[in-house]
């Protein structure tokens, strides 16, 4: 089968960071799914694991952790899909990636595919929808019963993947004001678009932006990026006995959480492969968790977040895509499809 693949941690530029490569058709066990991969999207983890992971002595190294696709057979012990499902997930950190045609992945961590969306905008929303769904009602517990009128959401970085997702979300499910940050125009009518009620500039200290508009201490802080550069300005601006979730990796020792104490501010971590990485007895919840938003997008509710269609699936557009990531520009998701 063919995949898209690195020998070595290389710069993106570099001719062989990422290449064109041959691999045998992988089996099926226990809870396994064969999936015909379609369509991919990039995905910032790409590029650290690409930077940061180097493979085997002598391996190639397949990454890629968003992907939509047919079953095309199905290990002894699977009871949620058969072949020929549609299907669309984020994948497992710990096994092969979905850059290839062929890919091996738990169907507990699978959802059956939106069917009013193709292959290329369902691959554009796995792993940014499980890890704004994790972060929002899960780590921030946040209600999804629109009771929390007169809180707010900060999203910051809210034009990325998880923002575009995480503004849709918290706009349909919630009751809160949406704060998104941008710093381009574009970016920021794209998260109006998507339903932020304000948008305030990331390039200006955000605690000064909150007060420009008048708004009062933020309730929730979602933090996608650029976590340490905002650090002190989240303490400031966050609500006493608010919460602050984040998902980006802080230099060490650039984080001073002991300026929440003074505000009794919990501060929480989300990472969506914590369920598959060490197979917890709830992993059937991003199962569950697909299989909701599906509903939501096939009845209007969420959209797509797909922004860029990059072409086939080979290693020429992965490394457009990973540059495009690289550069910290992009808006929404780049998405690849077909080999």
């Amino acid at each position: 089968m063919k995949a898209i693949a690195y020998l070595q941690s290389l710069p993106i530029d570099h001719p062989e960071a990422l290449i064109d490569i041959e691999l045998p058709t992988p089996q099926p066990a226990g809870r396994d799914l064969l999936v015909t991969v379609k369509a991919i999207s990039v995905n910032p983890v790409d590029v650290k694991i690409r930077n940061n992971v180097a493979p085997a002595e002598g391996q190639a190294k397949v990454i890629g952790w968003d992907a939509a696709g047919v079953v095309q057979a199905v290990g002894p012990d699977v009871t949620l899909f058969k072949p020929g499902d549609q299907v669309w997930y984020a994948g497992d950190l710990t096994r092969a990636g979905t850059n290839s045609e062929l890919h091996l992945v738990d169907e507990r961590i699978v959802g059956h595919k939106p069917s009013h969306l193709d292959f290329a905008q369902a691959a554009a929303l796995p792993l940014t929808t499980i890890t704004a769904w994790e972060l929002l009602f899960e780590r921030l517990e946040v209600s999804r019963d629109k009771s929390l009128h007169g809180k707010s959401l900060l999203v910051i970085g809210a034009a990325g993947g998880v923002g575009s997702i995480m503004v849709q979300l918290a706009r349909q499910l919630t009751g809160l004001t949406i704060i998104g940050t941008a710093s381009r125009p574009e970016t920021a009518e794209w998260i109006k678009q998507l339903g932020a009620h304000h948008v305030i500039d990331h390039s200006k200290p955000l605690h000064e932006e909150i007060a420009r508009l008048g708004l009062p201490p933020v309730t929730y802080v979602a933090s996608l990026n650029q976590t340490d550069k905002h650090w002190a300005s989240i303490a400031e601006l966050v609500a006493p006995q608010g919460k602050v979730a984040l998902i980006d990796d802080p230099a060490a020792g650039t984080l001073n959480v002991n300026l929440l104490k003074r505000k009794s501010v919990s501060l929480h971590w989300e990472f969506m492969f914590t369920r598959s990485m060490f197979q917890t007895a709830d992993m059937l919840k991003q199962h569950q968790l697909l299989n909701d938003v599906a509903q939501l997008v096939d009845t209007g509710v969420i959209k797509t977040t797909l922004a860029e269609r990059f072409g086939k699936i080979n290693a020429a557009n992965l490394k457009r895509a990973h540059a495009l990531i690289e550069s910290n520009r992009a808006k929404g998701k780049i998405v690849l499809e077909g080999f």
